[in-house]
């Protein structure tokens, strides 16, 4: 057992009821042969609010959902689309449901399923920051976001230096920041983009310290663990001793 709460989205939906806002979470990587898991996780039960992740290995994808809509956040590696559509169904909804993707960045851990998706969300409106879509053309024109942007009533936050066009989303009102890979969690050391994978390591670290300035409990990530309280002083003491 993790050090995070899990309880069953069976529980979760007795305990809560339809109401609220809920993250559901999906992840694959190419690299690692940890089995696939899923979980559902409280986040604030007086606020009916919930997120559920479900990891393939260390690479992590998010659909946020409320009253039957759903937003997608990346599409994982190529063949994710499965996992994607049986969790849809998990919660009582499926693709038609998907009215938003947010694509953080074009890496192909968080796009390679981009094609499929479209082709099962048709009808979903496609985002991503204005130098990274170029990548997604071949399957659908995004959207462009910037800073101050509303997606499904999340706040778009340009994050860039993982990639030019990085985007993270912040729900406000659930306290929950998915910070796509502007940050990383990997064994429980919280750092700002590893350098290995990152375009311009002056601008990522200005994103990190840009996320530290907003008020989030929960905090998300395209690589490792999530924390579950205390998020914001946790990545602005990240910052400071960076």
């Amino acid at each position: 057992m993790s050090r995070y709460e899990l309880i069953t989205r069976r529980t979760a939906i007795a305990d809560l009821g339809k109401a609220g806002l809920a993250v559901m979470v999906f992840g694959v990587a190419a690299c690692s042969s940890e089995p696939i898991t899923a979980t559902t996780q409280v986040v604030d039960p007086e606020s009916a609010t919930e997120w559920e992740r479900v990891v393939l290995g260390n690479v992590s994808a998010y659909i946020l959902y409320r009253d039957g809509e759903a937003a997608l956040v990346d599409t994982g590696n190529p063949g994710s689309e499965q996992a994607i559509e049986a969790s849809l169904t998990d919660v009582g909804l499926g693709w038609d449901s998907v009215g938003h993707v947010i694509l953080t960045h074009n890496h192909g851990d968080h796009i390679g399923s981009l094609g499929a998706v479209v082709a099962a969300a048709p009808d979903a409106q496609y985002y991503a920051g204005v130098p990274d879509a170029p990548a997604m053309t071949a399957f659908v024109t995004p959207m462009p976001i910037f800073d101050g942007d509303k997606v499904f009533d999340l706040n778009v936050i340009e994050t860039p230096g993982h990639t030019a066009g990085h985007t993270s989303v912040l729900d406000s009102n659930a306290r929950v920041l998915v910070a796509g890979d502007a940050l990383f969690n990997v064994n429980g050391t919280l750092s700002g983009s590893l350098p290995e994978f990152t375009e311009n390591a002056t601008a990522a670290s200005s994103s990190a310290k840009k996320l530290a300035q907003f008020q989030y409990d929960v905090a998300v990530f395209g690589h490792g663990d999530p924390i579950l309280s205390g998020a914001s002083d946790a990545v602005a003491q990240m910052v400071v001793g960076a």
